[in-house]
């Protein structure tokens, strides 16, 4: 795997530990001006202040996290796409949570560092 690939690789890794710690500051420093987020909820276009909101205020505690089937693409040069399996585990609103999904995240190359563009999460059945 190319050294670009596994930079992504190591970004979104990075980006799901900062869920674990509550580290709102990380976060926002890797999410881009205008970002895009999917999932069970719906879908919300935010910016870096919000999503260190919702990490800050967020009812949920993320436990631990488990990549798998990873994949990287690189269309271009300052864009990457990656896409995985995720297993998680911890608590959603006071109630235990235990998810297997599918993921994927768009990063773009804003100068020198890669910020998160987009983000999807599509909950798998029977997984």
């Amino acid at each position: 795997m190319s050294g670009n690939k596994q930079q992504i690789i190591d970004l979104e890794t990075r980006f799901w530990q900062s869920m674990v710690d509550k580290d709102a500051k990380l976060a926002k420093s890797m999410i881009a001006e205008e970002c895009l987020l999917t999932g069970p909820m719906g879908a919300m276009k935010i910016d870096p202040d919000r999503y260190e909101s919702l990490t800050e205020e967020g009812q949920w505690t993320l436990r631990s996290f488990k990549l798998s089937d990873v994949d990287v693409i690189m269309p271009s040069d300052e864009v990457a796409v990656i896409a995985y399996k995720v297993h998680q585990k911890g608590e959603m609103k006071g109630k235990p949570m235990d998810m297997k999904c599918a993921d994927s995240s768009t990063w773009v190359r804003d100068g020198r560092a890669w910020k998160c563009a987009l983000h999807t999460e599509t909950m798998l059945q029977n997984a």
